[in-house]
């Protein structure tokens, strides 16, 4: 069974599933097993590993580490054409809907594709959203993108039903790693009752009540990430998961 078809029996089984996000830079390679077995341990359905600025060449060995150390689904979530492992079980094939560098809107996706074909690494497109958290992100800064403003509802709409209407499986709203803001539950109400295709929301996801209420407000995954990285306890996660 693909991974995208496991991702939709997740959500049949349950109204919303949880990614953790590792970002695998060498600062974080000291406790990197430990964060996968905290992550194994706390409920999640699946491990998304990326990050905007990988410091040194040694992705696909990280991969292959947390691979050997679980037995969730591995997905890789792209900062560059670099970000690629034939050692994952997918690829989110990421379109930055909210930008206008051609680099992130094309240029990235040709330079990716032969290595992604090479490896016969399955492919789930999904239009991704920077949306302003409070900060400004990692992911702002490297792709010189303006997020989008949260109050401006029907801008972010357009942007996601452009993104449906593309072909994409997924929308990813995302606040930015460290976001002191994760996306409001007016847009993702205004956002699932339009689209067809699930929700990921990302970013700004410290404790049981935001991920309560984004779920509650429609999302399909929420995704967990800085709050990993900085401590959060198993049992901290463990109630992030069980409130969805």
């Amino acid at each position: 069974m693909s991974i995208y078809s496991q991702l939709k029996q997740i959500l049949l089984a349950k109204r919303c599933g949880a990614f953790a996000l590792i970002d695998p830079d060498i600062k974080n390679d000291g406790a990197l097993l430990e964060t996968v077995e905290k992550i194994n341990n706390s409920g999640f359905d699946a491990i998304l590993v990326g990050g905007s600025l990988i410091q040194d060449n040694n992705f696909d060995t990280r991969i292959e580490y947390i691979k050997d150390n679980t037995n969730l689904p591995v997905i890789i979530f792209p900062g560059s054409s670099k970000q690629l492992s034939g050692k994952a079980d997918a690829i989110l094939f990421l379109s930055l809907l909210s930008g206008r560098n051609p680099q992130y809107l094309i240029g990235e996706h040709v330079e990716s594709a032969p290595v992604i074909h090479s490896l016969n690494l399955e492919t789930i497109p999904t239009g991704y959203i920077l949306l302003d958290g409070g900060i400004r992100s990692s992911v702002e800064i490297i792709s010189n993108t303006i997020p989008l403003p949260m109050n401006k509802v029907d801008i972010i709409l357009a942007h996601a039903l452009a993104g449906q209407y593309l072909g994409n499986k997924f929308i990813f709203l995302e606040c930015g790693s460290g976001a002191s803001n994760h996306a409001s539950a007016t847009i993702i109400e205004s956002l699932s009752s339009r689209l067809n295709i699930p929700i990921i929301v990302g970013g700004g996801i410290t404790s049981s009540a935001s991920a309560k209420l984004i779920s509650n407000a429609g999302a399909s995954f929420i995704v967990v990430g800085t709050h990993i990285e900085n401590g959060a306890s198993v049992e901290e996660l463990q109630e992030i998961t069980a409130s969805i």
